[in-house]
């Protein structure tokens, strides 16, 4: 049965999830918002006529191993026959510096190397096109393979018998064989010599990469995989930071909350942008906020949209594609995200307290000067019902306060302070529920959302306020579930939510920190730790009741809570020894 006991490998241009077999069951390409070449994700189904996948099958399997190699994004998946022998996969997605820039290619390499005995595979490489909807024309030459879809042609290059991957022949392994999926460009070297050549520079390139990290000295081997997937979601190209590299994945059992999630919110970049420089992640956090500032500054008039394509285009059509059955056949698939259309004014607050960093941080060569503080004033002071939008459009006018008294513009600083102290005056009468000795998540309503545990994160209250220790106690009597928060509890379009969603109890965890309860923290901090796959990560959403993860995987946003409860929870370096 499918699972999310998945490890994603990638460089920043391409993705690919791999299951626990070393099969790759979903990559899209040339982009992680492109066609599902890969998809077998959400069609389940190994059979003669099935295909969206790319296996190497052993004869007489008898069992698996799995693992990263340490510190940087490169798997090796051995395999074992019920007669001693095995062979071992490492995959990965190049990148490293190359003739003085980056270089990270539409590429995913594989090598298969026998390790025992006499191990007998057949290697099944069959991609898809058009969402599932049929497979690609084949062409062939005398080392390389192509596969012709619409978005691209796939070549796949390798010192394998091509008969035997056109043909998919069973084969003893004597000696390694290599494969590369990339472009249909002819290949610089034989496979096996590239392959070996890649896998060292991208080896060095993350180790390298992983070094200058600053990470808490407690929890660091999570962190340290948390950054390399925070990393990985982010798009080398535009600094865009999707949430998820998959889509339709629900988020709980049958429920029709399948989204499609390899695109851009714009309601998680204050987090995001915090965790990135938490670790010291100089670079993506420059390149996002490049891409943010991008778009919050030529709107043009024109509402800020909640989601965007990694390109920065705003409209992003949704549909339903029926070629795939779905995850675990609980379709629907959807492509797109009609979120594009909302209207949610906590996306204003969120650009603005994202982009405050370049005023702030000397590492950054972005531009801050007054032209770009006049464009985010165009951002601030929008007003909404619901409590966190609104708080969020306070700390917008909180944040341009701050960045005009930092450029000395004394008199916007004075201005935008008197519209945050009316906001935020505004919302302690309103959004206050003395009845529940908690604010509620609208203006004069009774229920509660968990983005309530925010209000100190967002310094919208002190932690010694006794409005935030109420209003903690009233989220976690309502919406706690053993170890996990919900969002909320209340009926939307799709009925009650059945499952947690998975950074509410990071932020449970950062508000109890913030109360002095350190070891309740730490306590639930290391239980959700447990909870992630063998490989270190984190859906969107899990079950309570069993511990499985659902929703799209891997979950940015699940994994940035992570690197920030660890940050706020660790004993200081200078404590530690």
């Amino acid at each position: 049965m499918t699972s999310l006991d998945l490890a994603l490998i990638g460089n920043s241009s391409v993705a690919a999830l791999i299951d626990a077999n070393g099969t790759i069951v979903w990559s899209c390409l040339p982009r992680f918002d492109s066609d599902a070449v890969f998809c077998a994700l959400l069609r389940d189904g190994r059979g003669a006529d099935d295909y969206g996948f790319f296996e190497i099958e052993l004869a007489d399997f008898a069992r698996a191993e799995q693992a990263y190699i340490a510190h940087t994004p490169i798997l090796k998946t051995r395999l074992f026959d019920r007669h001693g022998g095995g062979v071992e996969i490492t995959d990965l997605a190049p990148r490293f510096e190359q003739f003085g820039r980056l270089f990270c290619p539409v590429m995913l390499m594989r090598q298969v190397r026998p390790i025992s005995g006499s191990p007998r595979i057949r290697m099944r490489i069959r991609p898809a096109c058009e969402y599932g909807a049929r497979r690609p024309a084949i062409t062939w030459g005398s080392n390389h393979v192509r596969y012709v879809m619409p978005e691209m042609v796939l070549r796949v290059t390798s010192d394998y018998s091509i008969t035997a991957i056109l043909e998919e022949t069973p084969i003893v392994l004597r000696e390694p064989v290599s494969v590369v999926l990339g472009p249909d460009e002819t290949l610089q070297g034989s496979a096996g010599e590239v392959f070996r050549r890649f896998l060292d520079d991208t080896a060095a390139f993350w180790r390298a990469w992983v070094r200058n990290l600053g990470i808490p000295y407690e929890w660091q081997e999570s962190i340290i995989r948390a950054a390399i997937t925070l990393k990985l979601n982010a798009y080398e190209d535009t600094g865009a930071i999707v949430a998820a590299v998959s889509t339709s994945i629900p988020e709980s059992r049958a429920s029709g909350r399948n989204w499609d999630y390899r695109y851009c919110w714009l309601r998680d970049a204050y987090f995001v942008v915090n965790a990135l420089n938490r670790m010291n992640a100089t670079r993506p956090m420059e390149r996002y906020l490049d891409y943010i500032i991008n778009i919050a500054t030529s709107t043009n008039g024109r509402d800020l949209q909640p989601v965007y394509a990694i390109s920065g285009k705003g409209g992003i059509e949704e549909r339903e594609m029926a070629s795939l059955p779905g995850y675990r056949g609980m379709g629907p698939v959807r492509i797109g995200n009609q979120a594009y259309s909302q209207i949610q004014h906590d996306v204003y607050g969120a650009a603005i307290l994202a982009a405050a960093h370049v005023f702030f941080d000397a590492r950054l060569a972005l531009r801050s000067d007054e032209s770009l503080f006049r464009q985010l004033e165009q951002l601030g002071g929008t007003k909404r019902v619901h409590t966190f939008s609104s708080v969020m459009c306070w700390a917008g006018c909180d944040r341009l306060a701050k960045i005009a008294a930092r450029i000395g513009l004394a008199d916007r600083a004075r201005a935008w302070r008197a519209r945050a102290d009316a906001m935020h005056s505004a919302i302690c009468e309103r959004a206050w529920n003395a009845k529940r000795k908690s604010f509620a998540a609208t203006f004069g309503g009774e229920d509660l959302d968990s983005s309530l545990l925010l209000l100190h994160e967002l310094n919208f209250l002190r932690a010694d306020d006794p409005r935030f220790a109420s209003t903690v106690q009233a989220v976690e009597q309502e919406l706690r579930r053993g170890e996990f928060l919900f969002r909320y509890s209340v009926p939307d379009d799709f009925g009650i939510p059945e499952n947690a969603f998975v950074v509410c109890t990071f932020w449970y965890i950062d508000a109890l920190s913030a109360l002095g309860r350190k070891d309740e923290a730490r306590a639930l901090f290391q239980s959700i730790l447990s909870r992630c796959n063998r490989h270190g990560l984190l859906s969107e959403h899990i079950d309570p009741r069993s511990g499985e993860l659902w929703g799209n995987f891997p979950q940015t946003y699940s994994m940035v809570g992570m690197i920030n409860s660890a940050m706020r929870l660790s004993i200081p370096w200078d404590e530690a020894y």
